[in-house]
């Protein structure tokens, strides 16, 4: 039989529908349509898809199961190298990683293993009945720090060997940027609730509103018992542009705004932490935490909403499909242009406005692109002569972040480099015996899955590490 030479098309919302809600724009592979796809998959001996992916899920076996109709048992081969399955399904970049080492790209278009994966995940949690199975304990102790996808995937991984593991999480609610990062319409808070509840049949203990650090020091958790720690805390520090006008009322991070919008929920009436609804809104950036903030804005009410990024429609770093979404929606990308000054104006009559007035604007300049910087990306040139205003009611920074230097203040000889990132070698052991870490903390600002990769990798050093001691 022939192949299908394209993916199956993942059913979504109607942009014009969607674009109002925080329902979950993607809605899933039928069976059908997952057992379609599956048999696209050549079975290929060689799998240059499993060394595509960071976490090595066994990717053509799983997909032979699909193709069978065993779905529970496609499932029950992801989740023997992934903790968290139904989240990987949908925000990981598979385009640039497993689908892009598919021999079938070469000629046509990739099987669909982000949608397989999704399918399998959800499938298994809308059937499985029984709990997950804690292991017999091995007697000893680890703690993580942070709840985010490096985090649990190490607190998953030494669970299932039979370590008793602590997951210590500055917030009150367990997933880190899975839960106060990417929007509910991207990844439903319940499906991140349910992979932190397998983690806790397995036998992980979740501690929520503990800031190691300030609660306790990493020195303190060794004298509590423990006898490795994985520092998984991301890299939640935002940054800004330093230009005029950042310190008005109505500049967000990007940061700030989505965890007000997707972890303390100011989307709803009279919320406790509200943030803007109505008027127009310029997001400066152009990955998908810029996407998320801008597509978010719209869903809370924005009149108007702009992408404002300094480079070309082709540099831009957010993933595809992404993109297509947000246009879809009805995103404004304002595109090779740069903020310069953030406009503003005070208001005599409240007295809350002395220093600070509210956002009327954003001043920004033309650009075209030069020669290729450090990055190997052309480098944007300001056009002289070609300032220009939008008139917005609220600004949405989303240029990066940096990991939070708290964990390095409060932890002697611990060592880091200039951007912050804790230094680690291949194991992801850092300067202190006993202390691992990995994901953005490490790295800066990096994809979901990186960071899996990253708890893996630290799990496999810190169980040779105790069992060798």
């Amino acid at each position: 039989m022939p192949v299908n030479p394209k993916k199956h098309e993942m059913p979504t919302q109607a942009p014009q529908v969607r674009a109002h809600n925080f329902s979950e724009v993607a809605l899933g592979y039928t069976e059908e349509i997952a057992v379609e796809e599956a048999a696209r998959c050549l079975n290929c001996k060689n799998q240059p898809c499993v060394a595509g992916c960071p976490v090595n899920i066994h990717i053509p076996e799983f997909i032979q199961k699909v193709k069978a109709c065993d779905f529970e048992g496609a499932y029950q081969i992801i989740s023997q190298t992934s903790s968290l399955p139904a989240v990987c399904g949908r925000v990981c970049p598979q385009e640039t990683q497993c689908e892009s080492k598919c021999t079938l790209g070469r000629r046509f278009e990739p099987v669909g293993i982000g949608r397989l994966e999704r399918f399998a995940a959800d499938w298994h949690n809308a059937h499985a009945s029984g709990k997950a199975q804690a292991p017999e304990s091995n007697g000893h102790r680890v703690a993580v720090v942070g709840s985010g996808p490096s985090g649990l995937t190490c607190a998953g991984d030494l669970a299932k060997k039979g370590y008793k593991v602590s997951v210590f999480e500055a917030l009150h609610t367990a997933g880190g940027v899975l839960v106060y990062g990417i929007p509910e319409f991207r990844l439903p808070k319940a499906i991140v609730a349910r992979e932190v509840e397998t983690l806790k049949e397995l036998g992980v203990d979740v501690e929520p509103n503990v800031v190691i650090g300030k609660t306790l020091t990493i020195d303190e958790l060794f004298e509590m018992g423990y006898e490795a720690v994985f520092v998984g805390s991301g890299a939640g520090l935002p940054r800004f542009m330093n230009i005029p006008g950042e310190s008005l009322k109505g500049v967000y991070s990007a940061n700030e705004f989505l965890t007000r919008s997707n972890l303390m929920k100011a989307y709803q009436e009279d919320p406790t932490t509200p943030i803007m609804k109505g008027g127009n809104v310029a997001v400066v950036g152009g990955g998908n935490v810029a996407m998320d903030a801008a597509r978010t804005a719209l869903r809370l009410g924005a009149e108007h909403v702009y992408i404002v990024y300094r480079r070309s429609m082709e540099e831009l770093p957010a993933r595809r499909e992404e993109v297509e979404h947000a246009q879809e929606e009805g995103i404004d990308f304002r595109l090779l242009c740069n903020p310069v000054e953030i406009l503003g104006y005070n208001d005599p009559d409240d007295p809350r406005d002395e220093k600070n007035g509210f956002v009327t604007g954003i001043r920004c300049v033309k650009m075209e692109l030069g020669e290729p910087d450090a990055s190997g990306r052309r480098r944007p040139v300001v056009i002289p002569g070609s300032e220009f205003d939008l008139d917005v009611d609220a600004v949405i920074m989303s240029i990066g972040t940096s990991p939070n230097p708290l964990i390095k203040s409060t932890t002697k000889g611990l060592e880091v480099n200039s951007h912050g990132g804790i230094i680690v070698n291949e194991d992801g052991l850092t300067s202190r015996e006993g202390v691992y870490a990995g994901g953005d903390a490490v790295t800066g600002a990096a994809t979901v899955i990186s960071a899996m990769g990253a708890g893996k990798v630290a799990a496999r050093a810190i169980d040779a590490y105790l069992t060798n001691r």
